[in-house]
């Protein structure tokens, strides 16, 4: 029971930060999708949600990196990585 249990908190501590980087990455396309919707548009002033933007940025950001390094802490620890990567044994 044990094993199970911290399987699913291993899980989970995946699963939280590739929703962020989805949340991040949904963000950025709004933005971005938002002001060129309204380019043409001389109704409504054309202006970026900097904002939302950059709140998109960051959180995509954490969560890729928090993924990109569990990952690659892991491939170390299991010798997958290039030389250049391995940790120097004193």
């Amino acid at each position: 029971m044990k094993l199970k249990v911290s399987r699913f908190i291993a899980i989970l501590l995946l699963v939280i930060p590739g929703l962020l980087a989805t949340y991040g990455f949904l963000e950025i396309k709004n933005s971005i999708y938002d002001y060129i919707v309204t380019v043409g548009n001389t109704e409504i002033e054309n202006q970026i949600q900097w904002g939302r933007l950059i709140i998109g940025i960051v959180s995509f950001l954490i969560g890729v990196g928090f993924i990109g390094g569990w990952i690659f802490f892991r491939d170390q620890k299991r010798n997958y990585v290039a030389p250049r990567f391995k940790q120097k044994k004193d």
